[in-house]
């Protein structure tokens, strides 16, 4: 069956919109009609190189649709049924998974590699992106990429569940792990950084200061939970130590990956504080320490994987707080566009625009 999609063709290039051919789902497949994709930075960094996947791929992953049909073997989920998509799949055997490390898992990219559908017009084959290719109208995917999605969510909103969500909320309560009555710093209002602020908030942080480039996101940040805002400058970690009494904040947030917002972030904590790397850096971004900064200031500085999540466990956990009014996806969102301006919405990211985009389908 021939769908509309977001092609990458070369690493570097513009995307197409392209009509693929998808096979119908095979033994331990589902095929799922996307409702809704949001565009995320990780698409932009595999678009540029920053992150290396097969090409040409469908990008995209970050999504919630409803299954249309399964092959054989998949029992937890039918068609009708709504769902999340999980790009990272663990694979439950390898040695991280064994430590109940799932989101460390060693195989969860096996399937970037595989053709799942070629291109119509010339029978080229692409790749999934990073494993689901939600950069599409329908997409065939392995029965691990998939979750039932949680009731009560409307699919359009229940796609940032699958990364944005996951990330910015377990950054903050599985990796940095904030207590009620600490103070945060977050770096970088995007879509992670915005659900991070709010994970801030049902920790209960007692102070929250937003950190980005751009002036014009202070609203966003504030809506979000940030009781400050700071526009990064070479003063920044000046100023929020003057926020927190001289002594910087206990956790920092770094979903940017710029050396220079990595040290700032560090710098930006109090003694003994906390900082979780979220945003994805090229290898050139180099961060320096002396030793004897590190003895003395006894900061903690640790990277952080799609948030140190497990979306089985997690998925629930986060629909009970946009239930109970704690979480607010539509807060994340926006935009909503068509399939036909991702290149466009490619474009605001370069330039540092938005939070999240979400396409609708």
């Amino acid at each position: 069956m021939t769908v509309r999609a977001a092609v990458l063709p070369a690493v570097g290039a513009p995307l197409e919109i392209a009509e693929i051919e998808l096979p119908e789902p095979g033994p331990g497949q589902v095929r799922v009609r996307l409702a809704a994709a949001g565009v995320c930075h990780s698409d932009l960094s595999l678009s540029d190189g920053t992150m290396r996947v097969p090409v040409p791929a469908v990008l995209g992953h970050e999504g919630a649709g409803t299954v249309l049909a399964v092959g054989e073997g998949v029992t937890h989920v039918s068609p009708g049924a709504g769902v999340v998509l999980n790009w990272a799949p663990s694979c439950g055997s390898c040695h991280a998974c064994s430590l109940g490390e799932v989101w460390l898992c060693a195989n969860a990219l096996a399937g970037v590699g595989d053709v799942y559908a070629r291109r119509a017009s010339d029978g080229t084959d692409l790749h999934p992106g990073l494993n689901v290719a939600a950069f599409a109208e329908e997409t065939v995917v392995a029965a691990g990429c998939v979750l039932p999605a949680p009731d009560g969510i409307p699919l359009t909103d229940a796609a940032l569940l699958g990364c944005a969500v996951l990330t910015g909320y377990g950054a903050v309560h599985h990796s940095a792990r904030v207590r009620e009555g600490e103070t945060v710093a977050v770096f970088g209002v995007g879509g992670v950084g915005l659900a991070a602020l709010q994970a801030a908030r049902i920790a209960g942080a007692s102070r929250i200061v937003a950190v980005d480039v751009s002036p014009a996101k202070e609203e966003l940040a504030r809506a979000a939970g940030a009781t400050d805002f700071v526009v990064a400058s070479e003063g920044t970690a000046r100023e929020i130590r003057a926020l927190t009494g001289k002594q910087g904040v206990d956790v920092a947030v770094e979903c940017v990956g710029r050396a220079v917002t990595i040290r700032t972030a560090w710098e930006s904590t109090r003694r003994g504080g906390r900082t979780t790397v979220v945003g994805i850096g090229g290898k050139e971004q180099q961060v320096a320490f002396n030793a004897l900064e590190i003895f003395h200031w006894g900061r903690t500085l640790s990277g952080c994987v799609y948030g140190n999540s497990d979306p089985a466990r997690d998925l629930p956990v986060l629909a009970g707080h946009v239930r109970a009014g704690r979480l607010d996806l539509g807060a994340l969102i926006t935009d909503r566009i068509s399939l036909d301006d991702i290149p466009a919405a490619f474009d605001n990211m370069r330039a540092g625009k938005g939070g999240r985009a979400v396409v609708t389908f």
